[in-house]
């Protein structure tokens, strides 16, 4: 049991490295970032990035010491509910770019990959999401069988001040204080490949009467895989 746990948390460490270094570079490429994280060597690794991240993950070291529990407790703090805020932000930019699709008079036949389920997707994932937020955040200032506490409140809910955080600081920084752009506003070809448009929608219509004629369980396999 222990091989198995100890190879989960490698690829669980190995996908976070790789995920927030790129994360780190494309931030950086949009001016969102230090320009030093942008770096790419001639293999296209994002080294800058990937030292930060390790670095970071030194951290982990921390909880050797004595209160090795109390220090597990706050690290979990600090990262528990990134992957709620992640997602939900995820989600919520899915909605609001098909808006702006819709607003525009376009629609997601110029677009190479689409959500299966659809923006109802998004709007069904952004409510649960949510709906955990508010409970993490009821049970955090008034905890079962407890009375508020503002440790106990920072233990369940630190990752809340950090993403507030880092919006004010990105406002600061840009000194764009914009809270709502209108969809028809909102620019969605910037930093998109460039493609020929007409090729595409012949190449998709091909692929779409070929995997129609396919046998159900085939194309039963092709929608899940």
């Amino acid at each position: 049991m222990n091989v198995v746990i100890l190879i989960s948390v490698l690829s669980v460490g190995n996908s976070s490295v790789f995920g927030s270094s790129r994360t780190l570079a494309a931030l950086a490429a949009a001016d969102q970032a230090p320009k030093i994280f942008g770096y790419i060597d001639k293999n296209g690794r994002p080294l800058v990035g990937v030292v930060f991240q390790l670095v970071i993950g030194l951290l982990c070291f921390v909880v050797a010491s004595d209160k090795y529990g109390e220090v597990f407790d706050w690290l979990l703090a600090l990262s528990g509910l990134s992957t709620l805020f992640s997602w939900t932000a995820i989600c919520l930019s899915h909605i609001r770019f098909r808006r702006a699709l819709y607003a525009q008079g376009r629609s997601t036949d110029e677009i190479a990959f689409t959500a299966q389920a659809g923006v109802y997707g998004s709007f069904y994932g952004a409510g649960l999401n949510i709906l955990v937020l508010i409970a993490q955040f009821w049970i955090a200032v008034w905890p079962l069988g407890g009375k508020p506490d503002a440790e106990n409140f920072f233990m369940n809910y630190l990752s809340l001040p950090v993403v507030l955080a880092f919006y004010l600081g990105h406002k600061i920084w840009t000194r764009n204080w914009k809270l709502f752009i209108r969809a028809k506003n909102i620019d969605i070809d910037t930093g998109r490949r460039e493609l020929d448009l007409d090729l595409f929608k012949q190449e998709l219509a091909e692929e779409r009467a070929y995997i129609a004629s396919l046998p159900f369980y085939k194309r039963w396999w092709n929608f899940w895989c």
